[in-house]
């Protein structure tokens, strides 16, 4: 056999190759792009501007807040994770593992963390009434999700 014929060969083979990796890694690159379409832990659901008149008492404080949801099936560690407004306002995880499709509620005021719901300690509200942005970043300070509202949102919900 002639070097020129095992040469055309291998190129065939080579070339037959890359066909088959490239059929594979396009149906992930689509998903790929769903996946930035859906975070998988995402802010589902935002309570700006609670209910009634904001006399900054706690019960008042704790119907503004921030529902987070993971999307996935695992569950994901929000260790370092923050929560961050406009003005620079900013809520850190410490100690937090939202189970698959599970959601917390980020609330303002003073309480008892549970599985369901954790509180910021605050005195003052966070989120403005009338427009604001909430910032999630990982633990590493990429962007997770952001969501803003304007004038007329008081609350909103994927």
């Amino acid at each position: 056999m002639s070097a020129s014929v095992s040469a055309r060969r291998i190129a065939a083979t080579v070339l037959a190759a890359g066909a088959v990796v490239s059929a594979v890694a396009l149906p992930a690159s689509a998903h790929d792009n769903d996946r930035h379409r859906h975070p998988r832990v995402e802010i589902s659901a935002v309570q700006a501007d609670s209910p009634g008149r904001d006399n900054r008492t706690n019960r008042s404080l704790n119907t503004e807040w921030i529902e987070i949801t993971n999307n996935n099936r695992r569950a994901v560690n929000l260790d370092g994770w923050t929560l961050r407004d406009e003005d620079g306002h900013r809520f850190r995880f410490d100690d937090v593992r939202l189970a698959g499709r599970a959601t917390v509620r980020i609330h303002t005021g003073v309480g008892r963390d549970t599985r369901t719901d954790l509180y910021q300690d605050r005195r003052n509200y966070v989120w403005d009434n009338r427009s604001d942005t909430a910032t999630l970043r990982d633990d590493r300070g990429r962007t997770a999700d952001t969501e803003s509202w304007g004038r007329g949102w008081g609350h909103y919900r994927r």
